[in-house]
């Protein structure tokens, strides 16, 4: 299936189902993927198919892009909404994330002080202390828990490395209620079995282990472009609907992407 690889530093600003009028931040080089993750959902392809002959932008690359942007931004009278890290592969990976979020926080104080500054991370790298310190800065730092099931994340986010769920959970609910939990439902075939997490089965778990993080807000989404893997498709919105009012009934604020 076609797949979609972004222009490095700075793309868009696009319009996010979630976000509102999100200006693009990619750490990641132009021409590939690089992450921890090798989703069969990513709208960017297979790690595999995607690798990247390219360094990944500097500091400094990042910061002046930046800058250019948001001046270009103010100068058409459209200021963005929000400040998005996102891209090819996972943000976190960037050995100069920390500097960078600092970077992004004193631009945006300068050039669109209402914006708040996001970072879509899918939390494997949360157990290393300056990420974990670079993410309790930004104003919606959203982590991905696509399930509480092992065997489901073996097969659908299918962790590049070591992925120690217990320890991530645990380090979400560090975040002291301000992270926001991000989480793909979706269902389909895969290699002849069938995976679905809409079911009580994958549902009451993770929204147990939610109740444990204590997060700001719960997005919960389904499959919006092609996907990599054939055979995949879209929860419903009424499957949709569902976890929401179950998460609703346990206090916790939710909202859905269809």
């Amino acid at each position: 299936m076609p797949t979609i690889i972004y222009p490095s530093p700075i793309f868009g600003p696009v319009t996010s189902r979630r976000l509102g009028i999100s200006l693009g931040i990619n750490l990641l080089p132009p021409d590939g993927k690089i992450c921890s993750f090798d989703c069969i959902y990513c709208e960017c392809g297979f790690n595999a198919e995607r690798r990247t002959k390219s360094p990944l932008p500097t500091r400094k690359e990042v910061a002046e892009a930046l800058e250019a942007k948001l001046k270009e931004m103010n100068e058409d009278g459209r200021l963005p909404d929000v400040l998005t890290f996102a891209g090819n592969g996972e943000p976190t990976i960037h050995p100069e994330f920390g500097n960078i979020i600092d970077d992004t926080i004193a631009l945006r104080d300068r050039y669109c002080p209402n914006a708040k500054v996001s970072v879509l991370t899918n939390s494997t790298l949360i157990t290393r202390p300056k990420v974990f310190e670079a993410l309790e800065k930004v104003d919606n730092n959203i982590l991905k828990l696509d399930t509480v099931n092992k065997e489901f994340i073996d097969r659908v986010d299918r962790p590049t490395g070591a992925y120690d769920l217990d320890r991530i959970i645990e380090l979400m609910a560090k975040f002291n209620g301000k992270a926001v939990i991000q989480t793909m439902f979706l269902k389909g075939k895969v290699n002849g079995k069938e995976i679905d997490n809409t079911g009580d089965e994958y549902v009451m778990p993770w929204i147990a282990a939610v109740k444990k993080i204590v997060p700001r807000e719960v997005m919960i989404y389904t499959i919006d472009r092609e996907t990599p893997q054939e055979g995949l498709k879209k929860a419903t919105h009424e499957e949709l609907d569902r976890i929401v009012a179950l998460l609703a009934k346990e206090g916790i604020k939710a909202t859905a992407s269809y």
